[in-house]
């Protein structure tokens, strides 16, 4: 593992100028301070001092209104040594991540990163460890000459156009994340036209949110250096399809994975604790999306037939269901067992999606929660049966997700106060003027969008 030592030579070594010290707050944005090679040996001892307010910014940099934390006290940005990564897509610049801790040095208890590796060092001990990927989906784009954003091409899903439309940029994406470590699980060019999807290897606990975060900041980063634009947005464009980040994620437990049947030789071996683990995500469901779709935006996807789910209820290979059990790979079926969890976006803060599905699984589990038989269907068609099965509709706005999250026990208890209630006042904060970033009237734009209304989350 890295350790500072390591850091500082490597800066030296490699003549590294710059280095990002990078911590994602309650809005799910990247955020910051950025050190030089000289002053670096401190900030790897100290941190880097940054306002409390952070943590109550919004995604347009708005303040919560009567929030927790205002322009009163500090905390520090401490980097991990462990993820010093190289920017193959800026010259001479490095990224850390980062814990936020207190001024006395102790984990702050609103940081998110630092919250989830708490959690997992919980559950760590009871022999839990989680793994898991984040399928990204995320639109090429062109700004027109009247301002606009509009799709990069025209290419259909699947297509070889569109492989052959971005291969150089694809190429680069895939060099690059490839030197910082990450592998390539899966690509190609998704339903949209300029939509594309690309995968990376799963990774255990906070390695695997750690890699999502680099992951986004490489797909922009090089979209930047051939002047082409990227978005991430769950529904940029409201005639084409939204865009998701689809959560896949095992359990295991001494070495074995607990969502695994090994004496179950059918493409879906789903162990006992693995129904109970899915029991337990359709239990918290109502409240999950709103860390996982956590937009006014994000409900214009969760909406019947998008492929994005819309209701509380799994299947297997079911692409409309909330909770999809993928058809494992036959060389290797104990690995590849696993959940994936659909009503999730790019706008998302990876370590709370990742710690409110852990704590929802598990829950699952300790209570031993059946999650019922398997949807087979498109839920939307089978109205009436749904409700024979006791199958919801997820929230359809945001307001109504963050209403049942407040309720929660579970998750506030796994959040712990400070960040659940924290939390909670960032995203009630209204956006108006701007579409798709906190409660707000969501009112759609048109197809064509311009450069301010299409951030990069």
């Amino acid at each position: 593992m890295t350790g500072a030592d390591d850091v500082l030579r490597r800066v030296d070594a490699n003549d590294i100028e710059l280095i990002r010290i990078v911590f994602v707050n309650n809005s799910g944005v990247p955020r910051g301070r950025v050190v030089d090679g000289e002053t670096l040996p401190g900030v790897l001892d100290g941190g880097a001092n940054m306002t409390r307010a952070m943590q109550s910014f919004n995604a347009l940099d708005r303040l919560a209104p009567g929030g927790r934390y205002g322009p009163a006290g500090e905390v520090r940005v401490v980097p991990d040594p462990s993820t010093f990564t190289e920017l193959p897509y800026d010259d001479r610049v490095a990224i850390m991540l980062a814990d936020l801790h207190d001024i006395d040095g102790e984990p702050w208890s609103a940081g998110p990163r630092a919250r989830l590796r708490e959690y997992l060092d919980g559950i760590g001990g009871d022999g839990y460890e989680p793994r898991l990927s984040f399928e990204s989906e995320f639109y090429y784009t062109n700004e027109t000459a009247e301002g606009g954003v509009v799709p990069f091409d025209d290419t259909a899903c699947f297509s070889t156009d569109g492989m052959r439309s971005v291969h150089d940029l694809i190429l680069e994406t895939v060099d690059a994340l490839k030197a910082q470590g990450m592998g390539l699980a899966a690509y190609y060019p998704e339903y949209g036209p300029g939509q594309q999807e690309l995968v990376v290897d799963h990774e255990p606990g906070v390695a695997a949110s750690d890699s999502q975060i680099l992951f986004k900041e490489t797909v922009a980063g090089v979209a930047a250096d051939h002047d082409v634009g990227v978005t991430f947005r769950p529904h940029p464009f409201p005639e084409l399809p939204g865009t998701g980040c689809y959560v896949h994620l095992s359990l295991w437990r001494d070495a074995e994975n607990v969502l695994h049947d090994p004496a179950d030789d059918s493409h879906y071996p789903l162990s006992d604790r693995g129904r109970q683990f899915v029991g337990g995500l359709l239990a918290h469901a109502p409240a999950l999306v709103a860390l996982t779709a956590p937009t006014v935006e994000s409900y214009e996807r969760l909406v019947p037939g998008m492929w994005a789910s819309a209701y509380t209820c799994w299947g297997h290979d079911n692409r409309e269901a909330m909770v999809r059990i993928p058809s494992i790979s036959t060389d290797d079926p104990a690995a590849t067992t696993r959940v994936e969890f659909k009503p999730a976006d790019n706008t998302a803060n990876p370590y709370l999606v990742q710690l409110g599905l852990v704590a929802a699984g598990l829950d699952g589990i300790e209570r031993g929660l059946d999650p019922g038989d398997p949807v087979d269907r498109d839920p939307g068609t089978v109205a009436d049966d749904l409700e024979r099965r006791g199958i919801e509709r997820l929230p359809a706005s945001l307001d109504e997700a963050l209403d049942t999250l407040e309720s929660d026990d579970l998750l506030a208890s796994a959040m712990e106060e400070a960040l659940h209630g924290s939390y909670l006042e960032v995203k009630r904060v209204g956006t108006v003027g701007r579409r798709g970033w906190g409660v707000g009237d969501g009112v759609s734009g048109s197809r064509v969008l311009t450069v301010a209304d299409a951030p990069v989350a």
